[in-house]
Formats: C-alpha cells, structure tokens, sequence
C-alpha cells in the first residue's frame, strides 16, 4: 500500500460555485470541510487481500454517509472483482485525516480500451462495464468532500500519470463527490463531459393501504383480480431466502427462470456467464449473512415460477434481477410476486424501491418516478483523452442535430440499424464470456 499527501487550502471558493452548478434537487447544501486546511493522506490499495484489511473502517465510513448504497459495500464490490477484475488494474483510494481514521474511499480500477485503433486507459469506478451495478460514488464523511475530491484529481494529476480518461458512470443525483468533481473540473479547466441518465425509483408511504392509493384504480384492481386468481387455480407460496442452506437452490432456479425467458426470444441471457453465476452466490452469500439479501419467489404447485432478487440497504431496496417461467405469462406470476413482496417491504419499512437505471410502463405502473443518474467523464488537457472527449461529444451533438432535422421515418431507419449493431455486438461480448 503506497501513501501520498494532498490537500487544498482554498475550500472557501466551494459553495458559491456549486451553487451554480448542482442547480436542482436541492444538491447545492453540501457540508464544507471546518478543517479546509487540513492535508489527507492517500493510500492506494491494489490487491484485494489490503481489501481485506480495510473491511472495518469501510463499513465505518459507510455508516457516515447518508447516501451510501449497497453498489459500494464491500460485500459487493470485493465479489464484483473477483468475477470480473481479470486483466484489470485495482486502484481503491484510501482518504486519511491527520488522525489517520478513514475519511473517504474512491474504489477505482484501471482498464485498456481500444476506440478507432487506439488503444485508451481508462479509469472507472470498481463494479462499473458489468451491468449488474448503479448509484455507484466515491464515499466521504461529511465534512471533508472539498479535500478528498481535491486529492483525487491532484493524485491523478501528479502522482498516478497512466491514464488517458476518467469515467465515473451512474452517480447518484444526490452524489457529493459528483457535484465536487464537476466544480473542480470546472475551476481548473479540464475537459470534461457530463450526461444525465434517467433511473426508475418508488417512494413507498408507511402502509399498503395508503401505497395502494397511489396507484390507478386500474393497477388496484388487476392486484387483487390477478392473485385471487392464482389462488383459485394453483397451490401458491410466497417466500423469501433467509438460509444459507436454500440459497444455491434459490439461485439455480432465478438463472433458470431468468435464462428461459430470454433465451425464447433468441438472447443469450446474462447467466449463461459462468463469472457473472459465482459473481452472484458469492456476493449473495456475504449480503445475506448481514441480512442485506432480498430475494423473493413464488412457487405455483410446489414447482418456482417467478423469482425478484435484490437488496436493503438501510430503508431502501434494490430490485436487480427477476425471472419468470414464461409459460406462466397470461398468469402473470411476476407481476403477482412484485405485489406481494411491496407489501412486505412496507411492513418491513422500507422507504424506496429502487429499480435503478432505465424507465419503462413495468416500472411507472407500480408508481415510481424518474430521477437521473450523473455520467461524469473528464481527461487532463492537452491530452489523447482530452482529444477522444472533444471527438465523442461532437458525435453526440451531430446526433442530435440529425435527429432534430430529418424525417421521423428516416431518422427511425437509423435507429433501428444502431439498435441492430448495438445488440450484435452485446451477444458478441456475452459470448466471448466464459
């Protein structure tokens, strides 16, 4: 574990800029260090096993800050590496006071990407290119955002040069260190880009009843029309994976319904990864020990037909995986399982249902309500990465000049081919998977 000291003394130009900046969702009330003067020290860990070591005082940052999520726990993050750090650099970030207790923690890693015949290093935030992590952030205990994001950049400005560009994907809204950064990016003129992108999140009230008011009367009625139903023509149980004993069976059957489904409509399916497979026991394993695991079926005649895997974390849980058999569609056993598992969640107090990045009818339908993640990518100037942000965001602005000006009908042709090669090149990647 290398250490390194940074700090910045300017921490009163901070809050009129952010101001600006966060503009909306009340962003701009972040706490200011009372210690602006103060240096921290930084530690880079690049092996998993100095990971380990740092367990205890992970989980004590954790418990400081107020929107920390399950995407940066250690029991998920540690598991996300293991599955899929392979030809990868670990660079996790340790953030010290002059006490030395943990004051922030940026996982990173290091990876090589090679766009138009050049070959770029990137860094991004450990658990990012997956697919299977959002509300990703650097974590800080309140009170020292302004140093850790200052000795962030300064590490990769003067200590850690290997790098071409910087993207840190699917930041909350609310994200401290994201509002921080883009201040910074902006104060000492880097290049930068950043790109909002929607999420799907329920705010859940204290009672089913009052939940249930929130939906249309349409949604109500097909609630209790549909598993009355069920009820009538099948056994049916509810449960939830609370045994260590259960869980693999529990698992083999959501790959099993997950795989089915997508694979009749001529998809690979995420589980057919070995690595993504032992990805998710191992990481299930660790989260149920800490009572973290939410994962729920419903089993029609003693045979499991539907399953919703997720996670709490604190008030709120996220929704990340789901399958059903599909010759149970016109049953319509997910939605029927979804139903009773927000009823439980509410009893249980849970605040939010999370079903993270995307927007869609399946998600509206159960009330949840569209807030935006924050896609951060920034490079040093005068550099090969600030080139390849220069050329990527002009791509994105003659998009949308295009689309502003051509025929609906034309304009839907191209994105039809895009959807085309973005799926080919989605299985090509799958499948090169092991």
């Amino acid at each position: 574990m290398k250490s390194a000291v940074f700090g910045e003394r300017s921490g009163h130009l901070v809050q009129p800029a952010l101001a600006a900046i966060a503009g909306t969702a009340g962003i701009a009330k972040l706490a200011l260090s009372t210690t602006a003067d103060q240096e921290l020290r930084v530690c880079v860990c690049d092996n998993v096993q100095e990971l380990v070591h740092l367990q205890p005082a992970w989980e004590e940052l954790l418990s400081a800050s107020p929107i920390a999520s399950i995407f940066s726990t250690w029991e998920w993050l540690v598991p996300w590496w293991r599955a899929f750090g392979g030809g990868q650099k670990l660079i996790v970030l340790a953030f010290y006071d002059s006490r030395s207790s943990l004051v922030g923690l940026a996982p990173l890693e290091l990876i090589a990407r090679r766009k138009a015949g050049v070959t770029l290093q990137v860094i991004r935030l450990m658990g990012d290119g997956s697919g299977d992590s959002d509300n990703l952030d650097i974590l800080g205990r309140p009170g020292f955002e302004t140093q850790i994001t200052a000795a962030f950049l300064k590490f990769l400005k003067e200590e850690f040069r290997r790098w071409d560009v910087c993207e840190l994907n699917r930041l909350p809204e609310a994200s401290t260190a994201g509002r921080q950064v883009l201040h910074h990016l902006q104060k000492s003129g880097w290049p930068n880009v950043l790109k909002a992108q929607p999420c799907s999140v329920v705010t859940l009230p204290e009672s089913w009843e009052c939940y249930q008011k929130m939906l249309s009367s349409k949604e109500r009625g097909k609630i209790n029309y549909l598993s009355r139903r069920l009820e009538k023509k099948h056994q049916v149980r509810f449960y939830k994976c609370t045994q260590l004993s259960e869980l693999s069976t529990c698992l083999d059957a959501l790959f099993q319904l997950h795989q089915k489904r997508w694979e009749l409509q001529g998809d690979r399916g995420t589980f057919r990864s070995a690595a993504r497979r032992d990805f998710y026991y191992e990481t299930s394993h660790l989260l149920l020990e800490r009572e973290r695991l939410q994962f729920w079926l419903l089993e029609l005649d003693g045979k499991p037909v539907a399953a919703l895997f997720g996670f709490r974390y604190r008030d709120t849980v996220y929704a990340l995986q789901e399958g059903f058999d599909p010759s149970y569609s016109l049953d319509s056993v997910g939605y029927v399982l979804r139903a009773y598992m927000l009823k439980q969640l509410i009893a249980g107090g849970v605040r939010r249902y999370d079903f993270l990045a995307g927007t869609s009818p399946s998600k509206t339908r159960w009330g949840a309500q569209t807030e935006q993640y924050m896609n951060i990518h920034f490079a040093m100037p005068f550099t090969c990465g600030s080139l390849y942000l220069h050329v990527i965001h002009h791509i994105r602005e003659s998009k949308e000049w295009l689309r502003s000006r051509l025929p609906r009908s034309a304009w839907a042709v191209l994105h039809r081919i895009n959807v085309h090669l973005r799926g080919q090149r989605r299985k090509a990647s799958v499948a090169a998977q092991p």
